[in-house]
């Protein structure tokens, strides 16, 4: 078994701001500045992952019971270590916002081994000087989503920040839910995430638009040689490392697409370099498939992180890295090689995923590409057309033996439309049966890639107002059927059914804001 140590290294390793000075303030050629979380008078654990838990040492790095909960709520320190929040800049739906940074989350410190490390951080335990205009806490509405989504993600077989536990921080936090003038006080909570580090693109972006060349090379080394061992700090190891990250982002947003995550403010701060979803926000599930869908009402208007544009967006997010970096690599050739095989490997990896999800095996012969792209837009296209369920017409799919006079039968309760156009629906079933085979091993297949169980909306909010009244036990158990995303089970069979019509417009089951 590794020997777990407890360290920090982005502080001693990066400049920044060792004086504990809680005024909201920039913080030029600084990576970092030093915080103290506020003092919680009677916090309490509603949720932790125990596996998670036992992987990052347990008890004894942890600690337990009182001590493990101080921890979590930013009352003790992790080994003596001083919390810090980090500085990154970002475009904001497509806008340059200048230094943002740990505006609520707090970095406690990092648990590593030889093989492998992880920085623990608290979100909602106060102000840093990147708070700007908020308190830096968080209420349990979104603490809760952030919690359970973070975990079914992982579950889900999906690149993605842990989340550790979730606390009740005891106190009332005022918040405008509505953005209509009448803030209303809400139950405070506190998420503790865990990543192998929560540097995001916004992290290179802010020093390269401060033109603060020397930090942004001792970053980037430092993000190499403590994460990223196997890349050089030069000029090719730099190329390398972007490879990675956009080989790595390109695998996420396929992930999202699989599953039918949207999630709704894809920020070039909210990306992070080690491909993993981070910054649970006004994110949503897709119920019926719709590609123009976004779950973020500040994007409603403009729509720009909906689901169908996730792809472009991932890009364009990587352009403004590759921007970020570029004054450390000096030649733009191989960099606009990297950048534009983008979109390509983003395409071979979707239609991959996708015939994957259909249980079909890749066309053969000079137009194999073509044919393939056909069919999944066939498909797709039917799907929106008739409003069907994204996740249950899957599994129907694969339960589904090819008989045509059992269509109805067998899909019938996949759908929201209440006339759906069967003929035009078997016409493609049609199509996809000239190539599918009916086996139960590719049925299997199928199952392995098509989840039965997602984090839907309407179940989330259901869990959150029983919270909200002072009952956990909804919380608990999504937190429990989320375990097991691809097999019906006794603790997620009473959630896997569709949205119910009353929670289409129903606040927290449809759109969401950034209030939180």
């Amino acid at each position: 078994m590794s020997i777990l140590r407890v360290e920090s290294t982005f502080t001693e390793q990066l400049p920044g701001q060792a004086q504990i000075d809680p005024k909201r303030r920039q913080t030029p050629k600084s990576c970092w500045a030093a915080v103290t979380p506020q003092t919680f008078t009677n916090p309490s654990v509603l949720a932790c992952s125990a596996p998670l838990y036992e992987s990052l040492g347990g008890a004894a790095i942890l600690g337990d019971g009182d001590a493990f909960l101080s921890l979590v709520s930013g009352q003790a320190p992790l080994a003596d270590i001083q919390p810090y929040a980090m500085n990154y800049g970002g475009h904001q739906f497509g806008h340059w916002a200048g230094q943002l940074g740990d505006g609520r989350a707090i970095n406690l410190g990092e648990v590593a081994s030889e093989q492998q490390r992880y920085t623990l951080q608290i979100k909602g335990a106060g102000q840093t000087p990147y708070s700007r205009s908020g308190d830096g806490l968080a209420v349990l509405r979104s603490s809760i989503r952030e919690f359970l989504c973070s975990e079914a993600m992982h579950y889900l077989g999906v690149p993605t920040t842990r989340a550790l536990s979730l606390v009740r921080s005891g106190e009332q936090v005022m918040r405008d839910m509505f953005y209509d003038g009448r803030p209303e006080l809400e139950p405070g909570a506190i998420v503790c995430r865990v990543a192998p580090s929560f540097i995001r693109f916004g992290n290179f972006q802010i020093h390269a638009a401060r033109h603060e060349e020397s930090v942004l090379k001792r970053l980037l080394d430092y993000t190499l040689a403590t994460h990223f061992p196997q890349f050089e700090p030069d000029a090719k190891g730099y190329l390398n490392w972007l490879e990675w990250v956009r080989d790595h982002t390109i695998e996420l947003i396929v992930h999202w697409m699989r599953v039918g995550f949207v999630h709704g403010v894809m920020n070039t701060d909210n990306l992070s370099i080690h491909g993993l979803t981070i910054d649970y926000g006004p994110y949503g599930w897709l119920d019926a498939y719709e590609p123009d869908w976004t779950p973020n009402t500040t994007d409603a208007g403009q729509k720009r992180y909906r689901f169908e544009n996730q792809p472009y967006i991932a890009h364009w997010n990587f352009v403004q890295l590759a921007q970020a970096v570029y004054p450390l690599i000096g030649e733009l050739e191989p960099l606009q090689v990297i950048v534009d095989e983008f979109p390509i490997r983003y395409q071979a990896a979707y239609r991959q995923m996708m015939l994957r999800k259909l249980g079909l095996e890749p066309s053969q012969g000079e137009r194999a590409d073509e044919q393939d792209d056909a069919l999944i837009q066939q498909w797709l296209a039917t799907l929106l057309q008739n409003q069907a369920d994204y996740t249950l017409i899957h599994r129907a799919l694969a339960r589904w033996d090819g008989d045509m006079a059992t269509v109805q039968a067998q899909f019938a309760e996949c759908f929201y439309h209440e006339a759906v156009d069967w003929p035009g629906f078997c016409a493609v079933l049609e199509l996809y049966a000239q190539r599918a085979t009916f086996t139960a091993e590719k049925a299997q297949r199928m199952n392995q890639v098509n989840p039965c169980f997602i984090l839907r909306n309407f179940l989330a909010q259901e869990a959150i107002e029983q919270a909200q009244a002072g009952d956990d036990s909804g919380v608990l158990a999504l937190f429990e059927a989320l375990k097991s995303p691809y097999q019906e089970t006794e603790a997620n069979a009473p959630f896997i059914r569709k949205r119910p019509e009353w929670a289409k417009t129903k606040a927290g089951c449809s759109m969401l804001s950034c209030s939180s």
